[in-house]
């Protein structure tokens, strides 16, 4: 059997990973955009004319009631998806031509509140109020996922992280690897 490769694969290049609070924006052919989450959403933008795309990675769909939202604006829903549109469009991207594919919201916690169905909520109502189809969702469950998304192509790619323990919170300190720092 001849394995015939996939046209819709990217040749990635180079990687760039989008935590908390941020956001990232490139038609760059060979760069792939990672993040991964738990009841944070991330939503991935793509414009398939301008072959333009982003990723952002919010942690709350807004403040809580009465509470000032005046500091990291990029961690609540509304900020981070209007930072995003903006950037694509400055990049080229046409607001009409955009559409979504959308991941997270995990309820990651027996317990508390279910941050994560309100984040994937408001992301679903977001996307609906400014006109941008969702051709593709990954919301809910109780698993953390591994997303990538190559924003020139618009591919996106999710994989479940494997627990073998029940998720509870964990003080451990992080790892630095050269810039990166990663939590286990």
């Amino acid at each position: 059997m001849i394995a015939v490769p996939d046209p819709a694969a990217a040749v990635t290049t180079r990687k760039h990973h989008v935590i908390q609070g941020e956001h990232a924006v490139s038609n760059e052919p060979g760069l792939l955009f990672t993040t991964v989450l738990g009841s944070c959403v991330s939503a991935c933008l793509h414009d398939p004319e301008r072959r333009v795309g982003g990723m952002n990675h919010f942690l709350l769909a807004n403040g809580a009631d009465g509470e000032r939202v005046t500091e990291d604006l990029m961690r609540y829903g509304a900020y981070a998806m209007e930072v995003l549109i903006n950037d694509l469009m400055q990049r080229g991207a046409r607001r009409e031509c955009l559409e979504a594919k959308i991941f997270g919201g995990a309820k990651m916690i027996d317990g508390l509140h279910d941050v994560g169905a309100a984040n994937a909520v408001f992301a679903r109502r977001f996307l609906a109020d400014e006109g941008i189809p969702i051709i593709s969702a990954s919301l809910g469950g109780r698993q953390a996922r591994r997303v990538e998304f190559w924003p020139a192509t618009g591919r996106a790619r999710q994989r479940e992280v494997e627990s073998a323990t029940p998720l509870r919170e964990v003080r451990q300190p992080a790892v630095a690897i050269g810039n990166d720092v990663e939590f286990f």
